[in-house]
């Protein structure tokens, strides 16, 4: 099935929207807006709640983001929708409002968050994305995620994101390049760290790879040619 990746590198891609953290919080609706008025490629995190309703939030803890020390996943929907981000007016937002604010004007990469057995998040997701008709891709870190896609929606362009440098084993495991041929990813995304990276350069051979944080200007310059496109944040 041949698939058109071009739109992953149409624009730069805005990390968890256009925010602040400051006035505007990250992955929050005015986030997202702020980002499709720049017609920047919007990048977002996916939760699954105890309802099963699906949430756009980056950590598996609120605190960061709320004060509350406690993980997303033991709040059902009611519970949390009233829980504002850093004491700002902006709530955590649904995967059905982001879908209907951004409607296709802008294309997003929406991460699995792995909080979850592989396949929970996953199939809830799909019952929204499958109607969705503006551009997309998925990603994860956990090579099961991408692999469930792989096997059940194979039109979905799926990236499997990497990273050579975690510490806790549960995350070094799923980061294994072993699963690469397993979940056959259409690309990958890694950290700009490894711009030298003689296996990233190998990489980028076979399919796009995507960098990310960049969060100013010299960064960028340093590492401009190493990859196919970046996730930057401060974008001006």
């Amino acid at each position: 099935m041949k698939k058109d990746l071009s739109f992953l590198k149409s624009n730069i891609i805005a990390h968890r929207g256009y925010f602040d953290n400051k006035n505007i919080p990250e992955n929050s609706l005015r986030a997202f807006e702020l980002a499709m008025k720049k017609n920047y490629i919007i990048e977002l995190d996916l939760h699954l709640l105890k309802d099963k309703k699906i949430v756009v939030f980056h950590d598996d803890n609120l605190k960061r983001m709320t004060g509350i020390n406690k993980n997303i996943k033991e709040y059902s929907y009611d519970e949390l929708k009233n829980i504002k981000l850093l004491n700002s007016n902006y709530n955590i937002p649904t995967l059905e409002e982001v879908l209907k604010l951004v409607d296709g004007k802008v294309p997003m990469i929406i991460e699995f968050k792995y909080d979850r057995k592989p396949g929970q998040l996953e199939k809830e997701a799909v019952k929204q994305l499958d109607n969705y008709k503006g551009k997309f891709s998925v990603k994860s870190f956990n090579p099961l995620s991408v692999n469930w896609f792989r096997k059940h929606r194979p039109e979905y362009i799926r990236g499997l994101l990497i990273n050579y440098s975690h510490k806790n084993i549960k995350q070094l495991i799923t980061s294994k390049m072993i699963l690469l041929n397993m979940c056959k990813p259409d690309y990958l995304s890694c950290s700009y760290k490894y711009y030298k990276s003689k296996k990233i350069k190998k990489y980028r051979e076979k399919m796009p790879v995507i960098a990310w944080t960049i969060r100013n200007k010299d960064k960028y310059e340093k590492v401009k040619d190493s990859f196919d496109n970046f996730i930057c944040e401060n974008l001006e």
